[in-house]
């Protein structure tokens, strides 16, 4: 069986378009968050991709920062009552939340293929209590 050589693409655009990091054909998420298995254009295991809470904290920074801004605003130039906020920047800053988190979540797999990112390997560089105490006195 021969090995196709992928070019290296941008992880940008795969990872915004959520598409797979190696071709950039096939689909990456099934759903709307969930990870597909591997890729059904060229085979790719997604086994490697575990971007954990990452486009969770990155959304929610982003998003938070320039809708505080924006609320802010809002509120200094309108001064609107309070119910305005709960009727429009709530739902406002929750769309913004939900329409970023795929692309993120995308990205971040593409980057994590890029630099082919795996779970850490612990090992052990010694045993632990054994040896000398303090001031090199020997412990019993």
């Amino acid at each position: 069986m021969t090995d196709v050589a992928f070019p290296r693409l941008s992880t940008l655009s795969t990872g915004l378009r959520c598409r797979c990091p190696r071709c950039g054909e096939g689909p990456l998420l099934t759903g709307y968050l969930t990870i597909r298995e591997s890729c059904p254009a060229c085979g790719l295991d997604y086994s490697f991709a575990d971007p954990a809470d990452g486009p969770a904290f990155f959304v929610m920074s982003l998003v938070g920062v320039i809708g505080m801004v924006a609320l802010m605003a809002f509120d200094f130039m309108a001064h609107p009552p309070i119910w305005v906020h709960l009727v429009v920047t709530l739902p406002l800053l929750t769309l913004m939340c939900l329409a970023t988190l795929r692309p993120f979540k995308g990205w971040m797999v593409s980057e994590q293929y890029v630099h082919k990112a795996a779970p850490p390997v612990w090992e052990s560089i010694g045993k632990h209590g054994t040896g000398t105490g303090p001031r090199g006195r020997r412990e019993t």
